[in-house]
């Protein structure tokens, strides 16, 4: 007789810097039978993130069948990328909650249409806000350089070349696959300037 394995109800958990406290997404940890914790930049893709992996690959071992997240731009910043996974979610059968919208991805196991209209609205206001706020920096900083105010990155948190090519992989991989540059920025959620920069690292 096969061993049957003992589905489960998870929670995915990401806030973007080590310094954020986690609890106000952890409130009903105790409701999940296990919580996988992300402290990184929404920017890096879902598939890249430490505890994103391990939880891929509970779900792919079929140990998974409920994931909770408090929010859609829990599992990226544009739009791209949150619906690739909510599609691969959907395609494992893996009933996706969102918390703030009270909401399933599948119904009887059966998508939810209201659920993917939704989320592809949110997925959209994610992207335009960080849009939005990069484009408020660059023009912050453009208005402290008019000024003579500004000072540039502080000393000791320049990025170095590896680095900028391991927080930017998508940007890398649509750069090599042939995308334009504008294009390789907008799915990797960076500015044009910095496209510019890792495609003249990996030409």
């Amino acid at each position: 007789m096969s061993k049957l394995i003992k589905m489960s109800k998870v929670k995915y958990i990401r806030v973007s810097t080590t310094e954020q406290n986690t609890g106000r997404q952890e409130v009903n940890a105790k409701e999940f039978s296990k919580v996988y914790i992300d402290k990184v930049s929404g920017s890096i893709q879902f598939t890249e993130r430490k505890e994103a992996k391990r939880l891929l690959a509970d779900i792919e071992a079929g140990n998974v069948t409920e994931l909770h997240i408090s929010s859609i731009d829990r599992l990226g910043r544009n739009i791209i990328d949150i619906l690739t996974m909510v599609e691969f979610f959907t395609a494992k059968s893996i009933k996706l909650f969102v918390e703030n919208i009270g909401m399933f991805s599948l119904i009887d196991n059966k998508p939810n249409p209201s659920f993917k209209m939704i989320v592809s609205v949110l997925g959209n206001v994610a992207e335009m806000e960080r849009n939005n706020m990069l484009e408020r920096q660059r023009q912050g900083i453009e208005l402290a350089k008019a000024n003579g105010t500004y000072k540039g990155r502080l000393y000791g948190t320049r990025m170095t070349n590896e680095d900028i090519l391991s927080k930017y992989k998508t940007v890398v991989r649509e750069l090599k696959s042939g995308e334009s540059l504008r294009r390789a920025a907008k799915i990797g959620d960076c500015s044009l300037g910095t496209a510019q920069k890792i495609q003249r690292l990996i030409a």
